[in-house]
C-alpha cells in the first residue's frame, strides 16, 4: 500500500482494469448486494481472480442464480450466497455471526430514490440501508477483519454525496421528505463514515485500512428498483444515453479492494470528466466530510440507533 499523507492523492494506474487484479487464492470478500450491478460485476472479478466471495443479498433466489452465474464463466470459483437485509438490523446481526473468516468487507449495497419507505426498525430507508446497515455490519465484523490478511473496509458512496447534508433534525424525513436529498445525505453519511473509521483505526492501532469508493454514473437496476414515474423514465433514459456499463463502473471499488496503491481515507472514483465515467484513479471527497464535529455526530448518533459500538476512541 502507499503511505501518501491522509487525504492526499496517490500513485494510481492509467487505465486500470479488472484484468490488473492479481491472483487472491486464498483470500475472503464479502461483497453486500452482491447478486446484481456493481455487486455482481465486483463478485465477479474476484471469483474469477481466485478468491473466496461471500456473495451477500436479500433475496436468497437471486443470490443463488448470481452464484449460478459466476460458476457458469468460472467453474471452479470459490463463491457462496448468504442472506443479508440490510434493511432489518437483526438480520445483519445473523448474518455476522455466521462470518468467522473475512480479508475484504465491500459495503456496496444501495438503494435509491424511492418513495418514502421506512425499515425494519422504523428509519428512512436510503439512511438505513445504505449507511446504517453497513454501519453495523462492519461494527460486528471488526474482530475478524481485524485477524485478516491486508484486511480491508471499502465504503461504496456516490458523487450525488456533494449536494447531501446530514439532516439531523428530521433524519428519517418525517417532516419533510426530498427523495434525491435523502438519497444524497445516506451517500454523504458514507463518506463521512468511511473517512472517521479511517481516522479511528489509526488512532487506536488497529491493522484495517477503510477506503472509499465511487462508480460515477453507471448504468445498473438501481436507477429503475427505487424511482417510480417520470423520474424512473427519466433515469432509464439518462442510463441509455449518458451512464457506463456496471462493470466499468465497478472498477473503483475492486481498485479500492485489491490495489496496493491505495491508502486508507482515500476515495477512488472514475478519472474522467467530472468523475461520471473512467478508469480507477484518487479523487477527493466534499470537504466538509471532513469535518471532525459532523463525524462525531454521525458517529454516536449511528451508535445509538443500532444499539452497538465500534469500542474505538475518537481521541
Amino acid at each position: 500500500m502507499s503511505t501518501t499523507p491522509e487525504g492526499e492523492p496517490g500513485v494510481t494506474a492509467p487505465g486500470w482494469t479488472a484484468a490488473d487484479i492479481p491472483a487472491l487464492d486464498g483470500r475472503t470478500f464479502i461483497v453486500t448486494g452482491g447478486n446484481s450491478g456493481l455487486g455482481f460485476e465486483t463478485c465477479r472479478a474476484l471469483a474469477g481472480k481466485g478468491a473466496q466471495v461471500v456473495l451477500a443479498a436479500r433475496d436468497p433466489e437471486k443470490g443463488a442464480e448470481a452464484v449460478e452465474r459466476i460458476r457458469a464463466e468460472h467453474p471452479d470459483a470459490t463463491v457462496e450466497t448468504r442472506v443479508l437485509d440490510l434493511a432489518d438490523l437483526d438480520s445483519v446481526e445473523v448474518f455476522a455471526a455466521g462470518i468467522h473468516e473475512v480479508d475484504v468487507l465491500v459495503n456496496n449495497a444501495g438503494v435509491m430514490m424511492p418513495p418514502r419507505t421506512t425499515s425494519a426498525q422504523g428509519y428512512e430507508l436510503q439512511f438505513a440501508v445504505n449507511h446504517l446497515g453497513h454501519f453495523a455490519l462492519t461494527a460486528r465484523l471488526l474482530d475478524v477483519l481485524s485477524q485478516g490478511a491486508d484486511p480491508r473496509v471499502v465504503t461504496v458512496t456516490s458523487f450525488l454525496h456533494r449536494r447531501g447534508r446530514i439532516h439531523f433534525d428530521d433524519l428519517h424525513g418525517e417532516h419533510k421528505y426530498s427523495r434525491t436529498g435523502y438519497y444524497s445525505q445516506s451517500k454523504l453519511a458514507n463518506v463521512v463514515f468511511g473517512l472517521e473509521l479511517h481516522r479511528r483505526l489509526r488512532l487506536n492501532t488497529v491493522p484495517i485500512t477503510s477506503v472509499l469508493a465511487h462508480p460515477g454514473y453507471a448504468a445498473t437496476n438501481l436507477q429503475s428498483a427505487g424511482p417510480t414515474g417520470i423520474m424512473k423514465l427519466a433515469m432509464k433514459v439518462s442510463n441509455r444515453l449518458a451512464a457506463q456499463d456496471a462493470e466499468m463502473g465497478a472498477l473503483p471499488q475492486l481498485y479500492a479492494a485489491v490495489s496496493q496503491d491505495v491508502d486508507g481515507g482515500q476515495l477512488i472514483g472514475p478519472d474522467g470528466r467530472k468523475e461520471q465515467k473512467g478508469y480507477p484513479t484518487v479523487v477527493h471527497p466534499l470537504e466538509s466530510a471532513r469535518d471532525r464535529e459532523l463525524a462525531k455526530r454521525l458517529w454516536d448518533t449511528s451508535e445509538e440507533l443500532t444499539e452497538l459500538s465500534f469500542g474505538l476512541a475518537a481521541r
